[in-house]
């Protein structure tokens, strides 16, 4: 039945093809009219196309004119004239489709069209390739056609500069490797100054090899990670520290919200226990966050109720079922905090600052299209997760290649044995021969069964480099021997030397199938490139592994039955046919394994995009003393909150608010719980919130209008950073443990969305309050100075900063009559006056 649709009213690709052959036979009108411009009159177009696009023009409606444009640039600057198929696969691109072109079909000049199309927005386009040759060579020769037309075009590169960079992502077309874009914009989300950020905001990608790239790769995330380790020593000393202090006295603990401040007395004894002046000075607060987690450990955190310590390590307990929480650990330094109460050994902290998978960075393009010679056993997943169609462009030439049936052995040895013979007899004869390996063990074997022959050959097995793309593109030259990994030389093409098209052209040879049908294909297309001959072999053994999973037992024991010895190879479709649908099962379940890895990381996805954002909105705003009231105000209405909860208003806990409030917001003698008596929570804010604002006010007058902005910016973004990317290590642990949720009858997927929602919402009231704390409570020096996280989380090594143990000069004393008890002294010690000359 199916069939019979198909036949009545076409399949959907050649329904496309159609509608884009509307297209192309345009373009093709076009020829007569542009041939007889001059290469000034074609560069002048280009800015004719941005001055229509710019009055509102779609891009669609000047596609024509612009591939015809394109089409005669590069037949004047390469001498390459784009072939009809090529136009086809260009549209296709533009569309933000997959283009599945066959090897040699010329897929990079196909890309040129589109990439000068929509460079005219001058919103910048993406060409993304495997590797940094490829990266080199495509943009050297189609740099030449998009400058010849007026375009700039970028190369970036890994080692590059800032300024090298920033200056190719203001390219019109800028080329790279997936990877070095990928951390070029995790990198900018982790600058301290806007103008250190190099890319634009992500307008459109031609990947090249995309199902490489988007498949392959889409489970490898990239990670930037850093010097973030806290030193255990800061965290054995906040301990000792901690155990020298008394309840009440030092530190007051509020039992509803856990919440643990040190007194006036407990900061007095912290300052002189770390030899420091000021406990609430910028560059302390790595002490004070060390010190909080300590009084914690000691006050809130109880052994055997909410961990326990086994095998020398502290476990959690599930507050909620009393099950042990194995591998889950407490974040911002906590964790480390109970390890050196409970006298073990502290482990590190995370290090990673920043990750994201290909699959999540491509899609925060506005559009994104590929190329490929194999897609089409993949469309599902590129439809489901990119919303992108494969479009299966027609070769130029029909394929000359002949593709063999499968020769399938009963070992391994007598597969190679016959691989060896058959390579052999073609290099007698002098034709090129390409053998194909899955693992890198398997060419060394095949090599070493060469060398024996004593038949010369080059082995390529490593990642793709320079030297590696040089072999791939000899590798049709007469006598040439190839042994690579099935992955090797992608993107690029094998041309066939002086005489070899007689021999019969590249033959290439699979020494076992891979899991995916798509890279035994890309193999396969190595040979036969524009209408060349070629022919292809694959040689399988029963004990190879894809044969072992899918049930090579009941061809064995035919084999067996018929009487057949190792060396007699069975040839046969129907078997083709069994490996194929052991293949097709594989790539079902590699799917469904990255759509569940993309559903998980959708929740981190969220997660980044709105801290990213908030980020952007740090770096870019002139003042955020509107932002930080809101954070301040946050964190209010919570502590308010958790101190009025009771219905009835004489249980309200006033004097921990009050408590809270001057440890982190005001001075004492802002709010008393008097004032805060017989107002609702509402009131209570109100009050609350015009106090702050006073105080807010005192520190502006304190510095000049810059250094209080700039104050604001520090402090904003340290905090974000080193909240950030404890979570990021907090989720990458809840994800690690999640699945054994499954036992307890739980979806883990919802389990983990359900809690990595709490935990993103626990990390926001932490910055909102960690920010509050600071703006309103630190010392501002003059020299204030962003810091990398990376840098600023290192400990300060025996409680002593470098910059602490060499003398301060101090300014010199002034008398005065009208500083108070809680300013900063005038000598510049940065202690209060009354821990200083107020004494």
């Amino acid at each position: 039945m199916r069939a019979l649709l198909k036949k009545v009213f076409g399949d959907d690709n050649s329904r496309q093809l159609k509608k884009m052959q509307r297209v192309v036979d345009q373009i093709e009108s076009l020829e007569p009219q542009y041939e007889k411009y001059s290469d000034e009159d074609l560069r002048a177009k280009t800015e004719e196309f941005k001055e229509r696009y710019q009055k509102g023009e779609d891009l669609d409606d000047i596609l024509p004119d612009a591939y015809a444009v394109v089409r005669e640039g590069a037949k004047r600057v390469l001498g390459l004239r784009p072939y009809p198929v090529q136009l086809s696969g260009a549209v296709a691109l533009h569309e933000g489709n997959i283009a599945e072109m066959k090897t040699g079909e010329g897929k990079t000049l196909a890309s040129a069209l589109p990439a000068y199309l929509n460079a005219i927005t001058g919103k910048g386009v993406h060409i993304i390739t495997v590797n940094d040759y490829l990266a080199t060579r495509d943009s050297s020769e189609m740099g030449q056609l998009h400058e010849f037309l007026g375009l700039t075009v970028g190369l970036n590169l890994n080692g590059m500069s800032k300024e090298e960079k920033k200056e190719a992502y203001l390219a019109d077309i800028t080329y790279g490797t997936n990877n070095e874009f990928g951390f070029d914009y995790l990198r900018d989300n982790m600058v301290l100054y806007k103008e250190q950020m190099v890319q634009r905001p992500l307008h459109f990608a031609i990947i090249d090899e995309v199902d490489s790239i988007l498949i392959d790769e889409a489970r490898t995330p990239l990670i930037i990670s850093g010097s973030a380790q806290k030193s255990a020593n800061l965290y054995h000393q906040a301990d000792q520290y901690v155990r020298t202090l008394t309840q009440e006295e030092d530190y007051t603990y509020d039992e509803k919200t856990k919440g643990v401040q040190l007194t006036e007395q407990g900061i007095n004894k912290a300052e002189r226990f770390f030899n420091i002046e000021n406990l609430y000075d910028l560059p302390n607060v790595s002490i004070t966050h060390h010190i909080n987690q300590a009084l914690k450990a000691h006050t809130s955190m109880l052994r055997d109720q909410d961990y326990v310590v086994q095998e020398e390590e502290v476990v959690i307990v599930d507050q909620f079922t009393g099950r042990l929480m194995k591998g889950r650990s407490y974040s911002d330094g906590l964790h480390q905090a109970i390890e050196a109460k409970e006298g073990l050994q502290i482990r590190n902290e995370s290090q990673t600052l920043a990750t994201i998978t290909f699959q999540n960075y491509f899609r925060m393009y506005d559009k994104i299209s590929g190329m490929t010679g194999t897609a089409k056993t993949e469309e599902e997943e590129f439809r489901n997760i990119y919303n992108m169609n494969v479009v299966v462009i027609p070769t130029n030439k029909p394929i000359a290649r002949d593709d063999k049936a499968d020769m399938i052995y009963k070992s391994t040895d007598a597969k190679f044995l016959a691989v060896v013979e058959d390579i052999k007899e073609r290099y007698d004869k002098g034709q090129p021969v390409l053998v194909g390996t899955v693992a890198v063990e398997t060419s060394e074997l095949i090599s070493n069964y060469l060398k024996k022959a004593k038949i010369p050959h080059n082995v390529l097995n490593a990642k793709n480099h320079f030297r590696e793309a040089e072999i791939i593109e000899n590798a049709g030259q007469k006598g040439a021997i190839t042994i690579a990994t099935n992955m090797a030389g992608r993107g690029t093409d094998i041309k066939l030397g002086d005489g070899v098209r007689e021999l019969g052209g590249l033959a290439v040879m699979g020494t076992e199938r891979h899991e995916s049908r798509r890279i035994d294909n890309q193999l396969r297309g190595r040979s036969g490139r524009q209408g060349d001959p070629g022919v292809s072999q694959f040689y399988l053994a029963m004990e190879d592994e894809l044969m072992r999973r899918f049930g090579s037992d009941n061809m064995r024991s035919m084999m067996d039955r018929l009487g057949m010895d190792d060396s007699q190879p069975i040839e046969s479709k129907m078997v083709s046919r069994a490996v194929e649908s052991a293949q097709k099962r594989v790539e079902g379940n590699n799917f469904d394994a990255r759509k569940t890895l993309l559903a998980y990381d959708d929740v981190l996805r969220q997660q980044r995009e709105v801290i990213y954002k908030q980020r952007f909105d740090v770096l870019t705003s002139d003042n955020l003393r509107e932002i930080i009231e809101e954070m301040m105000k946050s964190t209010v209405e919570r502590q308010v909150g958790l101190h009025t909860q009771d219905e009835m208003d004489e249980n309200w806990e006033l004097d921990a608010l009050v408590t809270y409030l001057n440890a982190n917001i005001l001075e004492e003698g802002d709010v008393s719980a008097a004032d805060l008596n017989g107002k609702d929570p509402e009131e209570m804010i109100e009050l609350i919130m015009e106090k702050v604002k006073e105080r807010y006010d005192k520190k502006e007058e304190e510095l000049t209008p810059e250094q209080m902005r700039e104050f604001e910016k520090v402090i904003l973004l340290r905090t974000v950073d080193t909240k950030w990317m404890d979570h990021i290590d907090q989720m990458d642990q809840l994800r690690q443990g999640i699945h054994l949720r499954a036992y307890g009858q739980n979806d883990p997927l919802r389990e983990y969305q359900f809690e990595g929602f709490a935990m993103f919402e626990k990390m926001i009231a932490a910055i909102e309050e960690e920010v509050s704390k600071y703006v309103m409570k630190a010392q501002i020096r003059e020299n204030l100075q962003r810091q990398e996280v990376a840098k600023g989380a290192q400990a300060v090594s025996g409680g002593q900063d470098e910059q602490q143990q060499k003398e301060k000069k101090r300014k010199p004393v002034v008398k005065t009559d009208h500083v108070k008890r809680n300013d900063p002294c005038p000598c510049g010690s940065g202690k209060k006056y009354k821990n200083c000359h107020g004494q």
